[in-house]
């Protein structure tokens, strides 16, 4: 008997494009697992917050009847205050009555440990993520990805186009744990940016951007966890590499 194969949907920064999160409902049930790595929200839309949240719990709720779903909030996701003071996607936990697994929740795809992690906002966030990580490591068997919004900066996946914009603080985590994928987002243009990439390798660590675009078809990237391959599509272009495998 053939192996079970794992393949994941990789989207991110939809920013409440509701032809986009369309396209995602239709590919979801293609896939073993969709992930969404931050910014479902746009607080620069003209639609209000408290709008939007009750239109994508729809979108999640529908995602999660067709696919495993796996969703990591992002800087516009942070629409509240916890009880630290620290923004917070106050609204995203409650996706988790639909089987939606959000911040500090994980999962096992195959033998892949997949762990989603918070756009914190302060010190106690991110002395809570580094406690976290720490109970997480204790439970992967073979294979760990993590879903984090922000990428490690002076990477080509954190590239604008005219500087480097990412989170050191993830690059040190990178470096501690050496988990074999990080499935980012944040930075839009660095896929198509001169010096730029949708993917990256930081020791035995890959680290996969798909951007954004606009239009009724989102950026992409399809891993497939078995193979070690990932195939990334946007409009201008596409691109397939292997990643660092067991």
């Amino acid at each position: 008997m053939a192996p079970c194969r794992v393949q994941v949907l990789l989207v991110s920064d939809l920013h409440y494009d509701l032809r986009q999160f369309d396209w995602v409902l239709t590919a979801a049930a293609e896939h073993d697992a969709v992930v969404i790595a931050g910014d479902l929200l746009d607080l620069s839309s003209a639609v209000p917050v408290a709008a939007q949240i009750p239109v994508i719990m729809g979108y999640l709720k529908r995602l999660a009847e067709r696919s495993t779903v796996l969703v990591g909030s992002g800087n516009h996701d942070l629409t509240g205050r916890d009880e630290n003071g620290e923004k917070a996607p106050t609204w995203l936990g409650a996706a988790g009555q639909f089987g939606v697994i959000t911040d500090y929740r994980s999962t096992f795809l195959g033998d892949t440990l997949v762990s989603v992690c918070p756009f914190w906002d302060g010190p106690k966030g991110r002395a809570r993520l580094d406690g976290w990580l720490t109970e997480q490591a204790a439970l992967v068997r073979n294979d760990w990805c993590w879903i984090y919004h922000w990428p490690p900066p002076d990477e080509p996946v954190s590239w604008t186009g005219t500087r480097s914009y990412g989170d050191a603080d993830l690059a040190g985590w990178i470096e501690q744990w050496q988990p074999r994928l990080v499935l980012s987002g944040h930075v839009h243009q660095a896929p198509l940016a001169t010096g730029g990439s949708w993917i990256t390798t930081s020791g035995t660590t890959t680290i996969l951007n798909a951007g954004h675009e606009l239009g009724p078809i989102p950026s992409h990237i399809v891993i497939d966890l078995d193979d070690g391959r990932a195939e990334w599509w946007s409009y201008e272009q596409t691109d397939a590499r292997s990643f660092v495998g067991r």
